[in-house]
């Protein structure tokens, strides 16, 4: 079962192209602080807008950097269930650990079709799904019915759930077994996701604070409320912040004051606005993370 901290990775971009050193520094570095898994080309990572080389190069890098220390869930995920296919059967010749496979977004597909959709994806690959409803970006919200229905074939391994709906983990827990594993998709409610029956996050937070991140999953799982309620509330702020305008572009920003990527953005995305700056700044702050001196920088 996958569990903890998993920072959806965000891309570095260096003029346009990728930045594969940057990139090979930020896995390094998630799992030298303490993250328990890995997720490239995510929607956080901008995979609408890479190319399918640029998807292989990176899930491949990911897998060959990260030597088995830490699971790999690579994002493979398209409206085109052919597409889905080609990408995941990739992901498994790379080595990843897993597939995350997002709704298939515009298409708006019934909930017999998002089972179609998911099924035949289980049939063609063999290795883990993680299955990732998120209605605000996809337009689709899969049911607490369709995922207990997918959750009975063998390789629909869990899902990531970004709806908000604290009483979905519970629900799920109730249609599945303990193989089936739920990740939250929403770092804000990411410590009451836990106590709904989450076994932990696919973060975008995560990019840039994964010691404190990983802290509070690893404080879930020791039964360390006390230290889980003190990072939850040193993250809140940072939670908020990464969100006040659309995703990545805050969370790059910050990637950006840490010296971790440029911040650069491919269209339609475009660099988070100085109100954002400030308040992104003034959270990583609250966290712990900048210094007064290389926040006035």
């Amino acid at each position: 079962m996958f569990k903890g901290s998993i920072p959806a990775l965000i891309t570095p971009f260096k003029d346009g192209a990728l930045d594969l050193k940057a990139f090979e520094n930020l896995i390094e570095w998630q799992i030298e602080q303490g993250s328990h898994g890995l997720v490239p080309c995510g929607t956080t990572g901008e995979s609408p807008t890479l190319s399918q080389d640029e998807q292989k190069t990176l899930i491949k890098r990911c897998v060959e950097v990260a030597k088995g220390r830490v699971p790999v869930i690579a994002g493979t995920g398209s409206n085109s269930t052919a597409k889905t296919v080609e990408m995941t059967r990739h992901a498994k010749e790379m080595g990843a650990d897993a597939a995350l496979i997002v709704t298939p977004y515009y298409n708006k597909p019934t909930q017999d079709g998002l089972y179609a959709h998911f099924k035949t994806i289980n049939d063609a690959v063999d290795i883990p799904v993680i299955l990732y409803n998120i209605p605000g970006r996809s337009v689709i919200d899969m049911s607490v019915d369709t995922i207990a229905r997918l959750a009975k074939l063998p390789h629909i391994a869990g899902v990531k759930d970004a709806t908000c709906d604290l009483m979905r983990p519970a629900l799920m827990n109730t249609r599945t077994d303990d193989h089936f594993c739920q990740l939250s998709g929403e770092d804000g409610t990411a410590a009451a996701f836990l106590a709904q029956g989450g076994q932990g996050c696919i973060s975008v937070t995560a990019n840039i604070a994964p010691a404190l991140s990983a802290k509070l999953q690893n404080a879930w799982m020791d039964g360390d409320m006390a230290t889980m309620a003190t990072c939850r509330d040193l993250l809140t702020p940072l939670n908020a912040a990464l969100f006040c305008e659309t995703s990545p572009a805050p969370v790059k920003y910050a990637a950006s004051l840490l010296g971790l990527c440029r911040n650069e953005l491919r269209l339609p995305m475009v660099p988070a606005t100085e109100t954002a700056q400030n308040r992104v700044r003034d959270a990583m702050t609250f966290a712990g993370l900048l210094s007064e001196e290389r926040k006035r920088a």
